[in-house]
């Protein structure tokens, strides 16, 4: 009997060798910590796993495609060949959280031949010392020419029911709160997890959206997403909740097909980063370093930003983006004003543009955002229509000539705002004359934006059509020199290395969110884990007035402190900063308006302090050229006690530390508005003390003193 069992051992282990690896190729990263496996099993299915010091992050998963009309790219696959190199280069941003960045990684590109019907397909990994990235590639063959993708399927296969930091898997928006659940909890939280009315649905209860944050039990931090997403479709998760395995889920296009491919052509890279410190997560740079470099050759017009803009009040109600009442009557495509009369809440016009643009210039603001300065806004929305905007029309009460001459000779820019209304094809037809007319009058920025349902008709938002579109764009603008910030746009896959005019994204659920009933407590301390890892984010923070009380009937408000707001523009990075609120708030706290105004928003190094996804979030940035730093921190609902260690300060200096914080009966419900500022002479070796409300923060300037500094002002 005890031969027997020996024997059917022996057999179960050969058959189970046989059926998970015909073949094996490992990998490691240049530090050690990583190992990558990869195989072929007996059905000829690619098969990959990883490791991170010597615990699993992803089991034995599947790699391939199927096709459409087509055997697939799934299995009857063998290893023709392997190839191996590594790769270190350190290479310097246009702008970004620090002046270089290092791109080191070891490289395993495996042949795969598919007999049946003779096809050969690459894939291709790069580990570095902080996770992996992999890519189909498909080189130029007579077998695999053109080819239409039914659904990529590779998979995630996790180590156990993870806690995640999730949003519902969704074509055509990612403005949703975050939940926080177990993996094995999505299926059930998935209707209260959607925006309350809300018209899209999510395309399965257990489909999430990347970039997906994870946590093991174990304290494992992992986190899944893609780069490089070019001429393809966005990539989200489906949960095999009963195995706790994802699947890539692509976006469909008008016919439910995943993407037209034609060879040689690659995917976009899939990432898994991990570590036992979240901050790590924060730190990787694999996103960025999967992007091909700059093409940009002369990139000295690409600069950051800091602006204002009349956007707060049409936000919240308090004034409109069109100029009439009624919607106005249209002959051969011109509008005719004669019949309607204006509404005078029109934002954008004449006299309102001049306050802001004498706020910016009174306190060192670049630039001055407009948007509803050009006709059509009378019924933009939800009409389905082809032609809405033109781009280049203003309302009668914008002088478009006389507010650039009037911007000028304050030395402050205006931003041109071009909202899309989802009609792709019609922003097309006219971005030329779109771009021209901005450099005709200076400007070399542009909000865009694509609300609404797209057209053509059918298509999604993170499709392969709509994708090639953004890129279009941001190609186009280039060749004017112009820097775009898109809104409502697929969420970034680390292209802005690449094409760095892409200056800015929303993407994400955004400020604007607050005064349609509010984002939850912790929502701040997640984008930097997840829609950050993709590139910056337009999160428009600088809300002072929380309450809202300029309006006749305020909601609930801003669900964060005041100080908490301050926080943001260092720990929400961005090289396209808005100080959002209305300049009547902020000339109510013009000692906490200090702050926005000092604040840098490029820089030479990035550290941070402290973090937890959904918990508390704490980052430290020197300022590009110089040798001030600004430190930002935020919690969430829970209230909360830290001490900053300034051991990243140069030894031997003296610094001005500025500390915004939160006052001693501060609450985001019950008040606030209440923060304290405290001013004191530092060096490496002081330990500062801060207190956080709930859902609040504080923002601490640390500026090289001068002898007249340290002589008037108090050691801290």
């Amino acid at each position: 009997m005890k031969t027997l069992s020996a024997r059917l051992a022996c057999l179960l282990f050969v058959f189970f060798i046989g059926t998970v690896a015909m073949a094996a190729e490992s990998l490691t990263s240049p530090n050690g910590n990583y190992q990558l496996n990869f195989s072929v099993n007996a059905q000829g299915e690619p098969v990959y796993e990883l490791f991170y010091k010597g615990k699993h992050v992803i089991k034995p998963s599947r790699l391939g495609l199927d096709l459409k009309n087509d055997p697939g790219l799934l299995n009857g696959f063998t290893i023709a060949g392997t190839q191996t190199a590594s790769f270190d280069e350190t290479w310097e941003p246009v702008w970004g959280e620090e002046k270089e960045i290092r791109n080191h990684y070891n490289e395993l590109a495996v042949t795969l031949d598919q007999a049946n019907p003779g096809r050969q397909v690459v894939i291709r990994f790069r580990l570095f010392d902080e996770g992996l990235g992999f890519r189909y590639e498909f080189p130029l063959q007579e077998k695999l020419n053109y080819f239409v993708v039914k659904e990529e399927r590779t998979e995630f296969a996790m180590t156990g029911d993870h806690t995640a930091f999730w949003i519902a898997g969704d074509y055509d928006t990612q403005e949703y709160d975050y939940t926080e659940s177990k993996l094995t909890e999505i299926r059930g939280l998935m209707d209260s997890a959607i925006t309350p009315n809300s018209s899209q649905t999510p395309f399965s209860p257990t489909g999430v959206q990347t970039s997906l944050m994870m946590k093991s039990d174990d304290g494992l931090y992992i986190n899944l997403h893609e780069a490089a997403l070019i001429d393809y479709s966005c990539m989200h998760l489906n949960l095999d909740d009963a195995n706790l395995v994802f699947t890539s889920w692509l976006t469909p296009d008008a016919v439910g097909d995943k993407g037209y491919l034609q060879s040689p052509c690659v995917s976009p890279w899939r990432t898994v980063i991990a570590s036992n410190d979240a901050r790590d997560i924060l730190a990787s740079r694999i996103t960025l370093n999967l992007n091909e470099p700059c093409k940009i050759e002369d990139t000295s017009w690409i600069k950051p930003v800091k602006y204002i803009g009349v956007w707060w009040e049409m936000i919240t109600g308090k004034s409109s983006w069109a100029y009439t009442d009624d919607v106005p009557s249209v002959k051969l495509g011109i509008t005719d004003y004669s019949r309607t009369k204006p509404n005078g809440t029109h934002a954008a016009n004449n006299e309102n543009v001049k306050r802001y643009i004498d706020f910016a210039a009174e306190h060192g603001f670049d630039q001055v955002l407009v948007e509803g300065w050009n006709e059509g806004w009378e019924d933009w929305f939800g009409k389905s229509k082809d032609y809405v905007f033109d781009f280049v029309t203003p309302y009668p009460d914008f002088d478009i000539a006389e507010l650039n001459r009037y911007a000028a000779s304050k030395g402050v820019k205006l931003m041109m705002h071009h909202e899309t209304s989802g009609s792709m094809r019609n922003y097309e037809r006219h971005m030329d004359a779109a771009y021209q007319l901005m450099v005709d009058y200076g400007y070399n920025s542009v909000k865009s934006g694509y609300v609404g349902d797209i057209i053509p008709r059918g298509e999604h938002h993170y499709g392969q059509w709509a994708n090639n579109h953004y890129m279009y764009a941001i190609e186009k603008a280039a060749d004017y020199k112009i820097m775009v910030n898109a809104h409502e746009a697929v969420r970034p896959t680390g292209v802005c290395r690449t094409w760095p005019n892409l200056i800015g994204n929303e993407s994400a659920r955004g400020t604007e969110y607050e005064a349609f009933g509010g984002s939850k407590p912790f929502h701040t301390t997640i984008p930097p884990f997840t829609r950050l890892i993709g590139g910056p984010m337009d999160y428009t923070p600088g809300i002072f007035d929380t309450k809202l009380s300029f309006l006749e009937h305020p909601g609930n408000g801003v669900n964060t402190t005041l100080v908490k707001q301050l926080a943001l523009y260092v720990t929400m990075y961005s090289p396209l900063q808005m100080a959002a609120d209305l300049p009547e708030s902020y000339e109510r706290h013009l000692d906490a308006f200090q702050f926005i105004k000092d604040v840098a928003i490029d820089w030479d190094e990035t550290q941070y302090l402290e973090a937890e996804p959904g918990y508390y979030l704490t980052i430290a940035r020197k300022a590009k050229g110089t040798g001030n730093w600004f430190v930002g921190g935020i919690t969430n609902e829970d209230p909360r006690s830290t001490r900053i260690t300034l051991d990243f300060l140069d030894p031997g200096k003296q610094y001005v530390a500025t500390l915004y914080a939160d006052g001693k009966d501060a609450d985001y419900r019950t008040n606030p508005s209440s923060y304290q500022i405290k001013k004191g002479i530092v060096t490496s070796k002081t330990r500062i003390p801060v207190w956080m409300a709930s859902s609040g923060g504080f923002a601490l300037s640390l500026i090289e003193a001068t002898p007249q500094d340290t002589k008037q002002i108090k050691k801290w």
